[in-house]
């Protein structure tokens, strides 16, 4: 039987499949790991164990790969496992692939399990459990230490939606789990239900209202007393589905839409508010309210940046035609305007995803995002590695969201870094003051390493580097969790 991987951009290079589960002590590090550092770095990838049922498919349908890299007093030492899904075990029974298109079931084998997801997108501690998400079903629990699969999670049974976030958010006042669910009675269902869950595991909030249409929502911010839903115009159509098409299509005629739901109204109080045509808002930063406003940064692009979600026609605009920079949206409330136009924060714009702030200062008014950013610019490897892949950011940045003002470190002609995660320096730190952890892809040798910068000379590059015995695939998030 033919067991081998396509030779295509979706599966070479960065995102050459790893499939390696591992128990590493001890790893090596170049430099000086500070001894404060101490908790998990917790990071989810979608690593396909099989090749595609297909022949092909998109980055997001691997399967999800959770890492653990434990701090401990200045060591590091990594897990790796597999989330267990019905999907991957009914794969490994079968010794193949049984999935079709991306969130198409009826484009599956019929020997597929009936829960589609791979539970790869994000990892989040929370009530004593790993939470292995994706947006499309309920999360699956992991034991915190062995990464041991414990099953699909639903809360003790508090949570009805058949879908949930990728992007819980933790209240930092109280510690509650904050999320909500998108297409939440099904595929193609308009429905969108948010909840609060407190750390001890307890439903205390739950509101279900409509959005216009359904379509994708990423990601969502949260105030002190609003929750804010970007609905990207990616829509869903179940009709097209059944004839074997993808679950999601552009729409480059619909606005960027924003559904605002006060965090103890109901469905009778969301307001939606309309951003300019055919734009694309990833992934929040932050937000806050300010004299009657709520504020919300983020990255926005000009057009479609998924090339694998095309509109009707198949159009799918050249990365080099889109213009992207860290935005922000302000919801004056108090106003009866409902459209709406960001404005850029940085000095001069530049393609930037993949944001974070202090989580201590969440929902909350605050000064530094630290993303990833691309600089065109720089010298790039291209006789040796050909033009950047899909996802390529070769710049790792530090943003005053006050002053607009960014500093960035730049490894090299052929690195690439995957989404960071910032650890303050103490539990009583100024905002900001800490450091930064991210995994940086050397595709030239095929290798990784965790780079660690410190935020009082983030110029100078990292102060150590934490060396991993094999490559990692291109990741997509996951979240620090502080030592006990």
């Amino acid at each position: 039987m033919s067991f081998t991987f396509p030779n295509t951009p979706e599966f070479t290079g960065l995102y050459k499949p790893s499939r390696i589960e591992a128990e590493v002590k001890d790893l090596e590090i170049e430099g000086e790991l500070p001894k404060e550092i101490n908790g998990t770095f917790y990071q989810v990838a979608p690593d396909p164990q099989y090749p595609p049922m297909l022949g092909t498919d998109m980055f997001f349908n691997g399967d999800g790969m959770v890492s653990a890299f434990r701090f401990n007093s200045g060591t590091v030492s990594l897990t790796r496992r597999y989330v267990k899904t019905d999907r991957l075990m009914a794969q490994r029974r079968e010794q193949r692939s049984l999935n079709g298109i991306y969130r198409n079931p009826y484009t599956n084998d019929p020997l597929a399990a009936d829960n589609n997801t791979t539970a790869n997108t994000t990892v989040i501690e929370h009530n004593g459990v790993l939470l292995a998400l994706k947006e499309d079903a309920l999360p699956w629990a992991m034991d915190l230490k062995t990464l041991e699969t414990l099953g699909e999670w639903n809360f003790d049974n508090q949570i009805k939606s058949v879908t949930f976030t990728a992007h819980p958010k933790i209240d930092a006042d109280n510690g509650s789990l904050l999320c909500f669910a998108y297409e939440a009675k099904g595929d193609g269902t308009p429905d969108i239900a948010y909840f609060e869950i407190s750390k001890d595991g307890k439903l205390t909030k739950e509101i279900w209202f409509q959005a216009p249409y359904a379509a994708m929502i990423h990601d969502f911010a949260v105030t002190d007393n609003y929750v804010i839903f970007p609905v990207i115009p990616l829509t869903v159509d179940v009709e097209r589905m059944k004839a074997g098409g993808k679950h999601f299509q552009w729409q480059p005629d619909l606005p960027q839409l924003f559904g605002v739901l006060p965090r103890n109204g109901s469905a009778e109080d969301v307001r939606w508010f309309y951003g300019p045509i055919n734009g694309f808002q990833g992934h929040t930063v932050n937000s806050y309210e300010e004299d009657g406003k709520l504020i919300v940064d983020m990255p926005v692009t000009s057009g479609n940046v998924f090339y694998f979600f095309p509109q009707a026609d198949g159009y799918v605009p050249s990365p080099q035609s889109l213009r992207s920079a860290l935005m922000r949206w302000v919801f004056d409330l108090e106003s009866e305007e409902s459209q709406i136009e960001p404005m850029m924060i940085t000095e001069t714009p530049f393609p930037c995803e993949f944001p974070r702030c202090d989580a201590r200062y969440s929902g909350k008014k605050y000064s530094w995002c630290f993303m990833l950013a691309f600089d065109p610019s720089l010298a790039f490897d291209v006789e040796s590695l050909g033009e950047p892949p899909f996802q390529f950011f070769n710049q790792l940045a530090r943003i005053n969201v006050n002053t607009g003002k960014s500093e960035t470190w730049y490894p090299g002609d052929a690195h690439c870094f995957q989404e960071p995660i910032f650890i303050p320096r103490s539990a009583t730190a100024d905002e900001g003051d800490g450091w930064v952890v991210s995994v940086l892809n050397d595709l030239r040798k095929e290798s990784s390493e965790l780079v660690v910068l410190d935020t009082a000379c983030w110029s100078n590059g990292p102060i150590a580097r934490v060396k991993v015995p094999f490559r990692l695939r291109m990741s997509l998030h996951g979240n620090w969790s502080g030592a006990k």
